[in-house]
């Protein structure tokens, strides 16, 4: 149990610091006394479910991230290990392989004419394409969009939407979608 206390000791630190927040800060962003916030940072506290719920989700977190043993400062991920997924023709792949709460970047490969239909995402959510090569027709709305190479477009990613490769070569995009918290 005492190495499970350090862990958790480290990384409240670790992830406080890393936020640029101080004790009191995120001890009032949390509302967990700053006492408790210390005790807990030294490693020699014994915390109740409730609050490391809470400090979870003032560092924005989840609970197992907060107990097991601190990540090595770097680590390297082969292209081969992040997923891909492909809908039709076009391919899909997580441009990044650990979670970030409420974000979700994803690299998107189109072969000349593949279109791919957008799933609407929770009532909120917005979503920032950018288009990195060839020529990419984004419908949502009722509108038809064309992006070139270095547009962006910010849309509301809760509307029914699609992408299309309108030209004759790959088009690549990259879509950033920013989700909404779940409402209760």
């Amino acid at each position: 149990m005492d190495d499970v206390a350090l862990h958790l000791g480290n990384n409240i630190r670790e992830l406080r610091e890393g936020r640029g927040l101080t004790q009191a800060q995120i001890s009032r962003i949390a509302a967990v006394p700053r006492a408790t916030w210390a005790n807990l940072e030294s490693g020699g506290a014994n915390p109740t479910l409730a609050v490391l719920i809470k400090v979870a989700d003032a560092l924005q977190v989840s609970l197992e991230e907060l107990i097991t043993p601190p990540r090595s400062s770097s680590r390297f991920f082969p292209a081969a290990s992040l997923a891909v997924r492909t809908r039709g023709k076009v391919r899909v792949r997580r441009l990044l392989p650990e979670p970030i709460a409420g974000l979700e970047i994803e690299r998107m490969e189109l072969p000349p004419g593949a279109g791919m239909t957008g799933i609407p995402h929770t009532a909120g959510t917005r979503e920032y394409l950018t288009c990195e090569r060839g020529e990419i027709q984004l419908s949502e709305s009722g509108r038809i969009w064309r992006l070139a190479p270095g547009d962006v477009l910010a849309f509301r990613g809760d509307q029914p939407h699609g992408y299309r490769n309108p030209g004759r070569g790959e088009a690549i995009a990259y879509s950033v979608i920013a989700l909404a918290p779940l409402a209760g």
